[in-house]
């Protein structure tokens, strides 16, 4: 139920927001595994908190796709948030919160001995895969997927195995409502934009109507 913004800076406790984004990653982790895309889920949980996953190695690498000017982009480029990127953008970030998850070049993963160069073609791949299958998805619900954040990680035992892990939950998505604009992700809390459950509420309900339609 944690809710953190600004590597840590803002902080607050909201009920409920665990088990909303447990149900939803849940879901689209059962439908991308029946897209052919490889995760580590296994099975829901026996409560509404947790679920079975096979052992995995995180790679300390966030995978940020991006298909709309928003947030940090919009900053360095001083684009209009909300343009349309010409083509899908992948970048890297370092996952540590001491050095503010900085923005890494490839040159600067190698050095630092986070993945080789065929782990991250095969990370930019399947990430830019993922994004073939969730834009369609989320337009069906009436949303737009403007960008995301996952990770991945080397399954044991052998870790050479590498498939998606973590969440997908509008706390590592931008997921903007197509009709009015609304955003109905964790920038409700990270900018005061409105109640933060009831945008989460909304996502899940539409990924469950266009799942069960």
């Amino acid at each position: 139920d944690d809710a953190t913004a600004f590597n840590g800076e803002k902080h607050a406790i909201i009920s409920n927001k665990g088990p909303l984004n447990k149900r939803l990653t849940v879901l689209l982790y059962q439908m991308l595994e029946q897209k052919g895309i490889a995760t580590h889920f296994v099975s829901d949980g026996k409560d509404d908190r947790h679920m079975l996953v096979r052992r995995s190695e995180i790679i300390p690498l966030e995978v940020v796709v991006r298909n709309y000017i928003a947030g940090s982009l919009q900053k360095r480029t001083g684009l209009v948030e909300g343009r349309k990127l010409k083509q899908p953008l992948v970048e890297f970030y370092y996952k540590d919160d001491d050095l503010g998850d900085p923005l890494l070049t490839q040159d600067h993963i190698r050095e630092l001995d986070l993945a080789s160069n065929d782990e991250l073609v095969k990370l930019k791949r399947q990430a830019l895969r993922l994004n073939e299958v969730m834009l369609p998805f989320w337009a069906n619900c009436g949303i737009q997927l403007v960008d995301f954040k996952v990770e991945f990680g080397r399954l044991f035992p052998d870790k050479k195995n590498i498939v998606l892990a973590d969440e997908i939950s509008p706390d590592t998505c931008r997921l903007w409502d197509v009709n009015t604009g609304e955003k109905l992700d964790k920038d409700r809390f990270r900018f005061d934009l409105g109640d933060l459950e009831t945008g989460y509420q909304k996502v899940l309900k539409a990924a469950e109507d266009a799942l069960c339609s």
